[in-house]
């Protein structure tokens, strides 16, 4: 190796004799200040030295820090098999789940479902407004039946969360999902004149962008693979567009309102046994203050789990 010592930059070299064979082919380490040779035996046993000749080189000196001896070395390799032996002992312990393999397929299907389509309905969106020129005021007529079915797939999240098939919390999926169904089903799928509005685009649109990376990221998180620009959008991207997504809610109920109130829909009128009139766009109003405490909760929720998935990692103390 070339070095720089008391007469400056040579060459040195040196040899030893092993008291037994080791691997030809050692493993080198330069650093600023040494290097660092890794003989390998060929067989692993204790030697009476470390030189065939009883007579140390002068140039050899024992590193005292990475010192091991013969019983020092016994008393490792015993902890270690302690160590290994208690591992199995409490994996032992812990049952094993026959359908394991059954349960990643089915979660893997369902995401995989989920993202095509969402994928359907955001291409076809896309395509029929910046492509073909076509209005977004027939956007239910064209969408609405594969919205349809998956907003009533999404309800299968409720039942995996309550079974405990994956570790989302049930509040916050409970309010997006049913919050989502009620738009869709009672304020845009009841009422055609709602039909035919702008808004029920917006809500389209931002439900659909949401989703296409949220049900990617959850189907490759089944097989453990972690793909780190879908793990930055997975939670980034429901920053600008879930409180739009919210917000495109809000204006489509406001506008559904004065409908309601009109045709009398869904309003429970006398005589009844309660013998009070209570009109639907009355609860409607309530329900808005719900809709934006819901989009709070939400919004909470996801804010710490972006700190969990994209914030510095903390360091574990040895």
């Amino acid at each position: 190796a070339q070095g720089h010592g008391a007469k400056g930059d040579n060459i040195y070299e040196f040899q030893i004799e092993f008291l037994e064979p080791v691997e030809p082919k050692p493993v080198c380490r330069v650093t600023q200040r040494q290097l660092n040779i890794t003989v390998q035996k060929k067989e692993s046993n204790w030697w009476e030295r470390l030189t065939k000749q009883e007579k140390r080189p002068l140039f050899l000196a024992p590193d005292f820090d990475r010192w091991l001896d013969e019983s020092d070395a016994e008393m490792e390799l015993k902890e270690k098999e302690e160590e290994k032996i208690n591992k199995m002992k409490i994996e032992s312990r812990v049952p094993k789940d026959p359908f394991k393999h059954l349960k990643k397929g089915y979660l893997i299907m369902y995401n995989l479902v989920q993202f095509l389509g969402f994928s359907w309905i955001f291409v076809n969106m896309t395509v029929r407004l910046f492509i073909l020129g076509k209005s977004f005021y027939d956007t239910f007529h064209t969408i609405g039946d594969m919205m349809y079915f998956c907003q009533t797939l999404a309800l299968m999240e409720i039942m995996n969360s309550l079974i405990g098939l994956v570790r989302s919390p049930l509040r916050p999926t409970v309010v997006q999902i049913f919050g989502r169904n009620f738009v869709l089903f009672v304020v845009l799928g009841s009422l055609e004149e709602m039909q035919s509005k702008p808004v029920v685009f917006f809500i389209f649109y931002f439900w659909s962008i949401i989703e296409l990376f949220r049900y990617p990221y959850y189907m490759l998180s089944c097989i453990g693979i972690e793909w780190k620009p879908l793990t930055w959008l997975r939670y980034t991207a429901w920053i600008p567009l879930y409180p739009l997504g919210g917000l495109a809610e809000a204006v489509g109920i406001v506008q559904s309102i004065p409908i309601f109130s009109e045709t009398g829909k869904f309003s429970l009128g006398l005589p009844n046994p309660l013998n009070v009139t209570i009109q639907f766009s009355f609860l409607l109003q309530i329900y808005l203050i719900a809709l934006f405490l819901g989009v709070y909760i939400n919004f909470c929720y996801l804010y710490k789990q972006r700190k969990q998935h994209l914030g510095p990692k903390k360091r574990k103390m040895k």
